[in-house]
């Protein structure tokens, strides 16, 4: 079986569900004709139509609107935004109109905000952000960000069918780097569920996205020192599964929190006080957490190195935290 590519996993999720839901469309900056900016809408525009697969101008708050306004009519938008850090453009649309369109009068905006986040690939300070912790103070909001092809795929897929708002964060780093074999039956992955990556005693590291691999990586070269970490990728940033953080937490009671977003008021924070309101009495050891310096993020690779959770910083930590 041939393996497929982080990015092709999102293409063909998107593609799928465009294939058995005739409501599903998809908009934003070049998806049509040139066939996104990361090619995930490739070949879509001739496929699918003009009418399902729609060039836009450059305004993310008139995107994200007429998407709004197109779930109120019954049908499944799916918007492109080009980087995400262009997100914030549509900030008002998103937290004051499609997060509250529930609770204010019982309509859901069945809605996916995606786009390419994160740091690695020397995009400088307005096209490396993760822009998670944003919006992790909005109730009615779903965030996802998949750290793998299977999970890329499948967690589009249930964002699509989900009847409220989902952002959904794809990281650009590992668009073409992380390969798997993926089935071939129609899948889901379910949003609001972490899952362990890695089996350990010693301590945990919480993360997601591309900063799973980091811990992966970082835990096999502790395993040689017989430190067995365990990893778990939260997959779902919000709703956080709070059970499987305070698991794992009360599992091997010591924990790391690694996240590419930076530090202050960042997903970490949020993730450290529910353990250390929920789980205290099982820590052995401070509550650790490793994220960039509160900085834009460099332009310059050496620096974009530094500012980013490398495989030693994890390393470090852990040795630290196991040694406590």
């Amino acid at each position: 079986m041939a393996l497929t590519t982080y990015v092709e996993a999102i293409r063909q999720g998107i593609w799928e569900e465009m294939e058995s839901d005739e409501r599903v469309f998809i908009l934003g900056e070049d998806v049509g004709i040139y066939g996104g900016a990361f090619k995930v809408t490739k070949g879509m525009l001739e496929h699918f139509g003009r009418e399902r697969v729609i060039d836009t101008p450059i305004s993310e708050s008139a995107i994200v609107g007429a998407a709004i306004g197109a779930s109120y009519v019954g049908m499944r938008p799916i918007v492109e935004m080009q980087f995400i850090d262009f997100i914030s453009c549509a900030f008002d649309q998103l937290t004051n109109f499609a997060a509250k369109s529930r609770y204010r009068w019982g309509a859901g905006v069945p809605i996916v905000v995606r786009g390419p986040c994160g740091g690695g690939v020397h995009g400088g300070p307005f096209h490396s952000q993760n822009v998670e912790s944003f919006f992790m103070n909005t109730p009615g909001l779903k965030i996802v960000a998949p750290s793998t092809a299977y999970d890329a795929k499948g967690l589009i897929k249930a964002a699509i069918r989900d009847e409220d708002p989902v952002l959904y964060f794809e990281h650009k780093y590992l668009y073409r780097r992380i390969k798997e074999e993926l089935p071939e039956e129609n899948y889901i992955v379910p949003i609001g569920k972490a899952v362990i990556r890695r089996e350990g005693r010693d301590l945990s590291i919480i993360t997601y996205s591309a900063v799973t691999h980091t811990a992966l990586e970082a835990s096999e070269a502790l395993a040689k020192e017989n430190i067995e970490i365990e990893v778990l990728d939260l997959r779902t940033i919000l709703p956080l599964d709070e059970e499987a953080i305070l698991q794992t937490a009360r599992k091997t009671n010591k924990v790391i929190i690694l996240h590419e977003a930076t530090l202050t008021g960042g997903s970490g924070g949020e993730i450290a006080a529910r353990i250390a309101e929920k789980a205290f009495e099982y820590l052995d050891g401070p509550i650790v957490r490793i994220a960039p310096p509160d900085t834009p993020v460099p332009y310059s690779p050496p620096l974009e190195e530094f500012f980013l959770p490398q495989v030693e910083d994890v390393i470090e930590a852990a040795r630290k935290l196991a040694a406590y």
